[in-house]
């Protein structure tokens, strides 16, 4: 029987690529496709006893990244290719998973999945509390840094999975790719929309076995979303907000296209760099920045310190930056992603940095208290 479904599942899989992308099963109607709202590099098929995932290449038109077939039966498949896209085959739910990036660790937790989390790379980026007491009570093993992993330790985990970042012309995860792991790849930072990176929840849901945890959380994050989108439009004032600071000669802004310039957009504020069409990150020098931006009425800035930045640590970093309006005006904020956990709680709860998009575009009459943010000093 086990023979049998999974030639079944090939034969489903053969089928969808003859007919170039449309969706039938092997009785020739359509199958029951999960329609995202939002996602536009991932389509999810559910078939007989299994479900295909299928992640668009982002970086290169018209390919896949990597195709899963995630299987209801908890038998054990060997992975098989039916084309030239990568395909794995994982059962779901009840996992044992190396998580790599930090947001997915905690998206995990949100859904009450992180006893499924046996590993973790990247650990003293991790501001979790949750996090740091599991790693530092090992119940949860410190497998180095995602660029440079410690294999061994992975070894010893006993995991099946792990989560990682993909990259462009990455050219394969070197020593992942031996350890006999299944490598899911996680290139949901790459959606264009706020929203968009938050549905692949949906993905990881199925995957751990948390469906309907994920289906309801992601119906409350776009709620909340939109209740904010739909009150930001009614403010009459469209402040300009920049984002970020220099990296030694370099300002990276995100592109017009990215999660964070249509966040600010969203906010009911104007964006300098709105008519870029990227999706990353732009490398700029301090010059152009000021071309574009030097009126921004806002200026939001993550950084990395064990103290508060302040102005007077900026002006001694660039004088140039006392020609910005928003540092003339004292109306700069920064959040220190050393304590504040925007990089692991804000890609799939882009509502709560929306709120606080809305509250420093459009202040009330009370005094600004922010989840991440907080003005200089």
């Amino acid at each position: 029987m086990k023979k049998y479904s999974f030639l079944f599942v090939l034969f489903a899989v053969s089928i969808i690529l003859a007919c170039g992308g449309k969706q039938v099963n092997t009785q020739g109607s359509e199958a029951d496709t999960l329609h995202f709202k939002y996602a536009q590099n991932i389509v999810m098929i559910k078939q007989a006893g299994a479900t295909i995932v299928e992640l668009k290449n982002p970086w290169t038109n018209n390919t896949l990244l990597h195709r899963y077939i995630l299987l209801s039966d908890s038998a054990n498949f060997p992975n098989r290719k039916v084309d030239d896209t990568p395909t794995t085959i994982i059962k779901k739910g009840n996992h044992r998973a190396i998580v790599c990036p930090s947001a997915h660790a905690t998206l995990l937790n949100m859904l009450a999945a992180q006893q499924q989390i046996v590993g973790v790379c990247d650990f003293k980026y991790m501001v979790s509390p949750q996090l740091q007491q599991l790693v530092k009570s090992r119940k949860v093993a410190d497998c180095g840094e995602s660029m440079n992993p410690d294999i061994e330790k992975m070894i010893e985990t006993r995991a099946d999975l792990i989560l990682v970042s993909p990259f462009e012309n990455s050219g394969g995860y070197g020593k992942l790719d031996k350890t006999g792991i299944a490598i899911i790849e996680c290139a949901d930072y790459m959606e264009t929309s706020p929203l968009g990176r938050a549905e692949w929840m949906k993905f990881y849901g199925l995957l751990f076995g948390c469906e309907q945890t994920a289906d309801s959380l992601f119906m409350e994050v776009e709620k909340n979303y939109m209740e904010l989108t739909e009150a930001a439009k009614k403010e009459h004032e469209r402040p300009t907000i920049l984002t970020e600071k220099l990296t030694g000669t370099v300002w990276y802004v995100p592109g017009g296209q990215s999660t964070m310039g249509r966040m600010v957009a969203d906010a009911g504020a104007t964006y300098p760099f709105l008519d870029n069409k990227q999706s990353g990150s732009l490398a700029l020098p301090l010059e152009k920045v000021l071309e574009e931006a030097r009126s921004a009425d806002i200026w939001l800035i993550k950084y990395n310190a064990p103290t508060p930045l302040t102005y007077s640590q900026m002006l001694g970093e660039n004088k140039g930056y006392a020609m910005i309006k928003a540092f003339k005006t004292r109306r700069v904020y920064g959040c220190n992603a050393a304590i504040k956990p925007i990089f692991e709680e804000t890609p799939f709860r882009p509502d709560w940095l929306l709120q606080e998009f809305v509250n420093i575009a459009h202040p009330l009459k009370q005094p600004f208290v922010g989840r991440y943010f907080e003005p200089l000093k």
